[in-house]
């Protein structure tokens, strides 16, 4: 009976070689790796580090290595709010607005539900510093992200009515935390969910010159095999800044089958998906996204920041999760934990579609290629020829889309079909469907090349209350180019690429639309930086 449990809990030879094949790349002492745990039956099936934690140091990475996990620390934040909700000290369905007052009132109540379900409709907060000209080796505070928060006299949608992730929602909620109970997020979470369940290492990095013991450094690439420090002095807590370890991530797992903390109400509550106004369920519950893969039930997030990638997949009726944490940007972990999952889970799991050389579309990579505006999300997706495939073309680097069948694509948990009409030769459109519950639209369309007349009146300096900054235009060839300044994000000065009349995308990932008046004069111009931030308005101050 004691060697069956065993077999239950640890992995086979054969399965830990065939794991170890997934990280093969990282598993040397010159790169950034990973760390992986395997979790079964509320022991470590299998946990091992792979590359190097400290490369000026010379530092292996181990499960005890602490790693910034991005998002993954967005349920922290939401556990935080399930206590404070079973203390009686707030209720889910509270108005933002009885704790941060100087939020504006956007015409209709905003709750807490709201936040966590990332349907507010508030505008991502990370963009809006960005935009404003802070870089990531600024140390920026709460009351600096805030008050940036509160300057925004207009939402995305109207609060309850569209899902849209969002940092600034979780932001929100550790701000919250600290008017309720006079405690930082991290005071509050460490008391009340780390110590009890002896995550005694993890900690919120909530001051950028803190010390953190077994810390992994976070890196990118830097061309021929070589990479750089990419780390960053922000200070905000509640969408991320959790440290945490492989050892400790066991812990805080098992507490969704023995909840020492919070109680079956508080798995409950953070495993229920939560809904539009209009009654659709969505894919995010509280700090979670509730999914299924190959037939199992998944409970998961991921995260990024800076130099980090992580993700966090839970399988609860086979008690079994896969945790990857890695630090490089290049890093793509859910793919990892997924190859992982197809090893350790391989007697639970449904057949995995076919994805082979035969599912490939008969049409040739040209029909899909081109430029894609998505009016929704207020971006342009540039798809490229990759030899014989197609990529996602960002700004230079390219993503390769896997065939998934027919004029259907997949990149990640994300799936993109085209739509070619009937006897067509090419598509005309793209649908996407992000795997987080959000799905948007975009056609097809042929660049512009402005002439001078189009351009005329484009070149000046304008101004943006919401973000406090002044940017200028002037005209460059056939384009306009930002002029750099201090309050300008460093990589966004330059010329810009011409998209649609009147359309210009920056390869620092934000798109600008020219507005006019009836007489075809240009009156400023909206900014759009994708999902998280749309339509922000600059008004035209002055021509030059």
């Amino acid at each position: 009976m004691h060697g069956l449990l065993l077999s239950t809990l640890f992995l086979t030879a054969s399965q830990r070689a065939s794991v170890d094949a997934v990280f093969k790349q990282y598993n040397a002492t010159t790169v950034p790796g990973c760390a992986l745990g395997v979790f079964r039956n509320g022991s470590v099936a299998y946990a091992r580090g792979y590359g190097m934690a400290d490369l000026e140091h010379d530092v292996r990475i181990t499960p005890a290595s602490l790693f910034d996990v991005g998002s993954i620390s967005k349920q922290f934040a939401a556990a935080a709010i399930v206590l404070l909700a079973e203390q009686g000290k707030v209720s889910f369905t509270d108005d933002v607005r009885k704790y941060i007052p100087e939020l504006p009132n956007y015409g209709a109540p905003l709750t807490l539900n709201e936040l966590m379900w990332h349907t507010s409709g508030l505008r991502d907060y990370t963009d809006l510093l960005d935009l404003a000209g802070y870089g990531l080796e600024d140390a920026t505070t709460d009351d600096e992200a805030l008050s940036y928060i509160v300057r925004q006299r207009s939402l995305d949608f109207p609060s309850g009515t569209q899902y849209e992730y969002s940092n600034t929602n979780y932001f929100l909620l550790s701000v919250i935390v600290k008017r309720v109970t006079g405690q930082t997020l991290a005071q509050f979470v460490r008391q009340h969910i780390f110590l009890p369940l002896g995550m005694t290492h993890t900690v919120y990095r909530d001051d950028y010159a803190m010390l953190i013991p077994n810390r992994a450094m976070g890196y990118a690439p830097a061309g021929n095999g070589h990479f750089k420090n990419s780390m960053s002095n922000w200070q905000q807590t509640g969408d991320g800044a959790v440290q945490l370890s492989i050892q400790d991530a066991l812990k805080w797992d098992e507490n969704f089958y023995d909840p020492r903390v919070g109680g079956a109400e508080l798995v409950r509550q953070m495993q229920t998906p939560g809904h539009l106004s209009d009654g659709k369920q969505l894919r995010y519950g509280r700090g979670l996204f509730i999914g299924t893969y190959r037939g199992l039930k998944e409970i998961s997030h991921g995260g990024a920041w800076i130099g980090y990638r992580g993700e966090f997949d839970r399988y609860p009726s086979v008690h079994t999760s896969v945790v990857v944490l890695c630090n490089s940007d290049a890093a793509i972990p859910d793919g990892l934990a997924q190859k992982v999952a197809d090893i350790v889970l391989a007697p639970h799991l449904a057949p995995l579609q076919a994805h082979s050389r035969a599912a490939k579309s008969a049409l040739p990579p040209s029909a899909f290629t081109g430029r894609y505006f998505n009016s929704l999300g207020a971006d342009v997706l540039h798809v490229a020829a990759h030899g014989d495939r197609i990529a996602l073309d960002l700004g230079g680097t390219l993503l390769p889309l896997e065939p998934a069948g027919g004029t259907t694509f997949t990149i990640g948990t994300t799936v993109l079909k085209f739509i070619v009409p009937k006897g067509a030769a090419s598509a005309s459109a793209l649908s996407i469907d992000s795997g987080d519950g959000s799905s948007d639209f975009a056609r097809k369309f042929i660049p512009s090349v402005p002439t001078r007349a189009e351009l005329q009146g484009t070149a000046g300096t304008y101004h943006s209350s919401e973000l406090g900054v002044t940017w200028q235009l002037r005209v460059d060839g056939n384009t306009v180019a930002l002029v750099p300044s201090r309050n300008l994000p460093e990589d966004a000065a330059g010329k810009l690429q011409p998209q649609m009349a009147d359309t210009f995308s920056s390869a620092h990932g934000f798109l600008i639309r020219f507005t006019r008046d009836a007489a075809h004069r240009i009156t400023g111009f909206t900014l759009s930086a994708g999902r998280g931030l749309r339509s922000l308005t600059f008004t035209r101050v002055l021509s030059s």
